[in-house]
């Protein structure tokens, strides 16, 4: 392999190279008319710096400042969390600043192409179509559960089986006398049948159980952030309605529901059934008229048929998790470039996680349209991490350790990575927590790195699609918004292709380009938006974690 194939150096102003593959101590490498002695090993994902260091110096990645020597680093050593320190620079509103005139790319491969969705009363357009049952407590999981026993075999949403595991053979070996090595050895993997259309209801998707541990007990603001989220779910147009239950005395009240869902969907034509336990006779006719209602309510959502749509009615969450050093080189800049095709055809994306968006503030104020949206951000930015920082976990720990084994060192340079998702086009809208998507163009919207946490937000949000990058591989999906899983490296695709559904390593390997990637990429959008389930759809893994920001009381 050729020098300059072994390594990237990913913007003018930095003074790192990235290695694209294991890098031998000793070796010298050659980029860019000038020579480099390792001083390390220095593993593929990892960087090493291009001159000498002393403490307190800077250092540069993705042309922005992501970290500051803690003691002197050698020309051609790696860096590491042993001898740098995240550093970030000061952002500012600046309302003078002339605005650049943003460029789509070419959208011409894609500007007749549709996609196959459930169209809403208000214009919007489902990639799925959904009915919900959700609980305004905690206290009424149980009675959830109760309802998904009752429903989801009887209707056929649960027959069939991704992936079955026999533990019937188990039981059968260790009553046969089998020894312990023996059950250890056994293959109890059993191929599932692939799922099929529901013959009753074959226009409904799915009936989605949102368990959850909110509603009570803790700062009321967490009960009406609660409420505004569950409202946001009923509102995403890839929900045709919901079952509620309710307590009665908790502090999520229903009424605090309905007046959400008014406000976001003031002429919402979407069944909404609430039922409550400490009105209702007995548990047990509370749960039979849970049952009936949500059997009518799958009826008419029954009705309404997949249509062609245009690509400006997705909208578009940008996510990233187990990120890697490859991330922000192959994956994240993909879906960058997907988030310019889609804003190019007058769709929505939104870029979350707030602090993976640290040291990069300043760039992201530039591109707002507008002085106030640019005020919001900023806002929501210090006090979120004055917050964190109070209680000991300032944006500058968000590194996991599988980010930083992987060549994250520091939240900035994580950051930096994170924040390619969001492409180039204008910032139009900044929406805080559980706030909803009513712009075209790229959006921010303000959750926690956590995950499922942040894809719970973006679904609550409106989006009908996530695309999800990860270095590292995780199974994580949503209930109600299909999850398109990018890998940033061949080898995670090639190692859990159970959970990814779609890869960007080509970039690394130089077969394939951002754009090239980012075009195939919109095509496979195209196909899950049209109904083909993503790997988390088959493995049925709907995570749904409300953010708390509150306390306990």
């Amino acid at each position: 392999m050729k020098d300059q194939q072994k390594v990237l150096k990913i913007h003018a102003k930095d003074n790192v190279l990235v290695a694209l593959t294991d890098l031998e101590k000793g070796a010298t490498i050659s980029f860019e008319n000038k020579e480099y002695t390792l001083q390390s090993n220095i593993a593929a994902k990892h960087k090493f710096v291009t001159e000498d260091l002393a403490p307190g110096d800077s250092v540069y990645m993705y042309g922005v400042l992501v970290g500051k020597a803690k003691k002197a680093i050698a020309k051609g050593d790696l860096i590491s969390t042993t001898n740098l320190v995240h550093d970030t620079e000061e952002y500012a509103v600046n309302d003078s600043k002339e605005k650049e005139v943003w460029q789509a790319p070419d959208v011409s491969n894609f500007i007749n192409k549709t996609f196959k969705g459930y169209h809403r009363a208000d214009g919007k357009v489902g990639t799925e179509n959904n009915w919900l049952i959700i609980p305004l407590v905690f206290c009424q999981n149980r009675n959830v559960e109760v309802l998904k026993q009752a429903l989801v075999e009887k209707l056929g949403y649960g027959k069939k089986q991704h992936l079955g595991l026999d533990v019937d053979a188990l039981i059968n070996d260790y009553k046969s006398g089998a020894s312990t090595d023996a059950i250890l050895e056994k293959n109890i993997l059993v191929e599932g049948e692939d799922q099929s259309k529901n013959p009753l209801f074959p226009n409904v998707d799915g009936i989605k159980f949102l368990t959850h541990d909110g509603g009570c007990g803790g700062a009321t603001s967490d009960a009406v952030t609660l409420c505004n989220l569950l409202a946001g779910y009923i509102n995403n147009p890839n929900v045709a309605g919901a079952t509620v239950l309710s307590l009665g005395c908790q502090h999520a009240q229903a009424s605090i529901l309905q007046d959400a869902l008014n406000r976001m969907a003031a002429d919402n034509k979407k069944p909404v059934y609430v039922l409550e336990q400490q009105q209702a006779v007995s548990e047990k006719e509370l749960l039979a008229e849970a049952v009936k209602k949500t059997f009518v309510g799958l009826i008419e959502a029954n009705k309404i048929e997949r249509k062609p749509a245009p690509l400006s009615k997705l909208v578009i969450g940008l996510e990233c998790g187990g990120s890697d050093g490859f991330s922000g080189i192959s994956a994240n800049p993909t879906l960058g470039y997907v988030s310019d095709l889609i804003v190019g055809l007058g769709g929505a994306t939104v870029l979350s996680e707030f602090p993976e968006l640290n040291g990069v503030e300043q760039e992201l104020i530039n591109r707002c349209t507008s002085p106030e949206k640019a005020t919001k951000f900023s806002h929501i930015m210090s006090t979120y991490n004055s917050k964190a920082e109070a209680l000991g976990a300032a944006f500058s720990m968000n590194p996991s350790p599988g980010n930083i084994k992987d060549g994250l060192i520091t939240d900035a340079i994580k950051s930096a990575g994170a924040a390619k998702k969001g492409g180039t086009s204008p910032v139009e809208d900044v929406l805080d927590y559980t706030e909803q998507v009513t712009k075209s163009g790229l959006n921010l919207l303000c959750t926690p790195g956590n995950d499922v946490e942040s894809t719970t937000g973006l679904a609550g949000s409106g989006c009908n699609i996530i695309l999800f990058t990860t270095g590292l591989g995780t199974p994580t999906g949503n209930p109600i918004t299909p999850v398109i899983k990018v890998s940033s490296n061949s080898k995670l695709f090639n190692k859990m292709p159970d959970i990814i559904d779609f890869n960007t390593g080509t970039i690394i390997e130089g077969s394939s380009t951002i754009e090239k990637a980012g075009e195939d990429l919109l095509d496979y959008v195209i196909e899950v938006a049209s109904g083909k389930q993503t790997k988390a759809r088959q493995l049925r893994q709907d995570d749904f974690i409300p953010w708390k920001r509150g306390m306990s009381l």
